[in-house]
């Protein structure tokens, strides 16, 4: 058994997982803002767990879980939107300028 079994180290020519996050990251930057609002909701609604009354609790999971699922949905969307603003509305413009 070796003394070293809890580390891993990526094979050769392959990224190391912080590596891959960053360079994910870098590609589109909503993905995170997604994840964490998601996990924003999830906190807030956990911590207000104690004060939601007579709420039965499969009622504030599942509020819970749409409103996180409303904050990824909502990242997806402006990266959409930001993604089409980009290829055709600047591409276009640019296009126009060249010529």
């Amino acid at each position: 058994m070796s003394a070293n079994r809890g580390w891993w180290a990526p094979p050769e020519g392959e990224d190391s997982v912080s590596e891959k996050l960053l360079r994910k990251t870098r590609e589109s930057p909503l993905v995170p803002i997604g994840l964490g609002g998601c996990l924003l909701v999830a906190a807030y609604r956990i911590s207000r767990l104690k004060a939601r009354g007579s709420t039965k609790m499969s009622i504030h999971l599942i509020h819970t879980r749409v409103a996180a699922q409303a904050c990824a949905v909502g990242a997806i969307m402006l990266g959409a939107v930001y993604t089409m603003y980009r290829d055709y509305i600047k591409r276009t413009a640019q296009d126009t300028r060249e010529k």
